[in-house]
């Protein structure tokens, strides 16, 4: 049975019933239920969070003690501990009765430093977790634009690698034209470049502080923003106090971002998955990215082309929650409660999928082999044809296209183009338009040609070699500006953080236990070899 709210607070220590301000407005604690159903959920979500809550912290105490605010002592004392806690000591147990994970930071604060009580000085919780979550987005968005730059460049590798492999290219999941593999793949990174354009664009609107805004209006205790978000590494500041409070529209954008970017992913994977089948037989995936199945000897399937599609439709919802989340009245602390674990496991994930389809593209086989064969039927050079017949007769497109439907359609049982004869095709013009035509027999096979077809197109964008090499050239000059914009804006963070670490270590007391902290967001930089 649940315990009554009365009752539950004789279950919370003493420093635990201080935070939570047990016997100041509240009378009482919450209840078990209270705990269990949100509670915990909540510190669940704000897990994430730790590290750069930390941050947050540890910025807002020595401004506070500048202006004058925090007293010395007290400023030394709860920045020592502060440098503690950083370090998440075996003793700091997050317990979702004692609230969320800013007030169980509180509570161990509250036993380790006379300082603690300086905390919450000139800000709502609201405000250090605010902070907290833009500055973990704001590294998240980092790692995610490596691992889309490093996709990139696989797949523009392997473009150059298959620009003479000819294969159909296929619409409708149907033979369309001529093409090669090295285009085909091009095709997926420049949606890439996109997603690195609207990457850095939010970027740019997360890099703004929230912190010094006090809860929605401002203080009327000196805060000095500015100094807050420098320490920070921010680029700027939010403007206005309420909407660094409360903005609604960045979480709906990142989650659009992420999902363009996995969609675009999605329908690589969908088509390489069709493309591995027996039946088209075109790609092969290496060993490392399939998995047996455990009742049929024969499989191999592509499971991490399944895992991509599987997080795409994740992705779909993640959006939606985003946007409905949202709709509250503004000053609602529900629209981001969830999307606190929500935003950095998505970023997450998306970043390990977005290495994985780049580990996949660079590994993958292609059959050059079985793509010349598929061009042989399915009347791919039909559309060259038409185009040919126009060149070379006097015909005007649509009889043209008519004419050579018709032959196709006469060839159906064949199901191909490549022994079609000059007379046949006078025959069918004859037939079906009923006028002659005069088509050279070099100008029937140059058409017919599927090599040829390809070497032709040449325009910007096409599928000749001379173009997908202009192409990839493009595309890894701007894929290696993206990388030295992320690095920029790396070393930014690394610098401020370690700025920010240097002066809290000289400015705290001198304790034994205080040791350098070694971010968590950068242990996970070195172990996603994005540094």
């Amino acid at each position: 049975m649940p315990t009554d709210a009365k009752s539950s607070s004789a279950f919370l220590s003493d420093t635990a019933q201080q935070v939570l301000e047990v016997g100041a407005r509240l009378e009482s604690g919450p209840s078990s239920l209270l705990i269990q159903a949100a509670f915990k959920k909540e510190l669940e979500d704000q897990f994430e969070l730790f590290d750069a809550l930390s941050l947050a912290d540890l910025a807002h105490t020595p401004v506070m003690m500048d202006v004058g605010v925090v007293p010395g002592e007290a400023g030394r004392e709860l920045l020592a501990a502060l440098l503690q806690l950083g370090n998440c000591p075996d003793d700091f147990k997050p317990d979702p009765a004692t609230g969320d994970l800013y007030t169980n930071r509180e509570a161990w604060l509250a036993e380790h430093s006379r300082g603690s009580g300086w905390l919450g000085i000139g800000r709502a919780r609201r405000e250090a977790t605010t902070t907290a979550f833009l500055i973990k987005l704001r590294e998240g968005l980092l790692g995610l634009a490596h691992a889309l730059t490093v996709a990139g460049q696989a797949l523009t590798a392997r473009a150059l690698e298959f620009r003479t492999a000819l294969m159909p290219d296929y619409t409708y999941l149907q033979p369309a034209q001529p093409t090669t593999f090295g285009h085909y793949l091009l095709g997926f990174a420049y949606p890439i470049r996109r997603d690195l354009e609207r990457i850095r664009a939010l970027y740019g609107r997360i890099d703004r502080s929230p912190a010094g805004c006090g809860s929605t209006n401002g203080s009327r205790l000196p805060q000095d923003r500015r100094r807050i978000g420098e320490l920070l590494g921010f680029d700027g500041l939010v403007g206005h106090a309420r909407d660094a409070m409360w903005q609604a529209d960045l979480p709906i954008e990142a989650a659009a971002a992420l999902t363009a970017i996995l969609i675009n992913f999605d329908r690589l994977a969908e088509d390489l998955q069709i493309y591995s089948t027996e039946e088209f037989g075109l790609v092969e995936l290496d060993d490392a990215h399939a998995r047996a199945s455990k009742i049929m000897p024969q499989k191999k399937n592509p499971f991490a082309l399944t895992h991509i599609r599987g997080l795409a439709g994740t992705m779909i919802g993640t959006l939606t929650a985003s946007a409905a989340l949202s709709r509250t009245p503004s000053g609602q602390p529900d629209n981001r409660l969830a999307l606190y674990g929500m935003m950095p496991r998505a970023i997450e994930g998306t970043r390990d999928a977005v290495g994985l389809v780049g580990e996949v593209v660079g590994l993958l086989n292609f059959n050059a082999q079985r793509g010349r064969e598929r061009l042989q039927t399915g009347f791919s050079a039909a559309t060259d044809l038409a185009e040919v017949l126009v060149a070379e007769t006097d015909l005007d497109f649509r009889q043209a296209h008519r004419l050579v439907g018709c032959l196709v359609r006469s060839r159906l049982q064949d199901g191909n183009l490549t022994d079609l004869a000059v007379q046949e095709v006078s025959d069918m013009a004859q037939q079906v338009l009923e006028r002659k035509i005069d088509l050279s027999e070099e100008a029937l096979r140059s058409a017919l040609d599927p090599e040829v077809g390809v070497a032709v197109r040449t325009e910007p964008g096409g599928a000749a070699p001379a173009a997908v090499e202009s192409m990839a050239a493009e595309c890894e000059q701007a894929l290696a500006e993206a990388g030295r914009w992320k690095r920029e804006r790396r070393e930014r963070l690394q610098t401020a953080e370690a700025a920010l670490l240097r002066m809290a270590r000289d400015r705290a007391r001198s304790t034994n236990g205080v040791g350098q902290w070694h971010s968590l967001t950068q242990h996970q930089q070195k172990s996603s070899g994005s540094m």
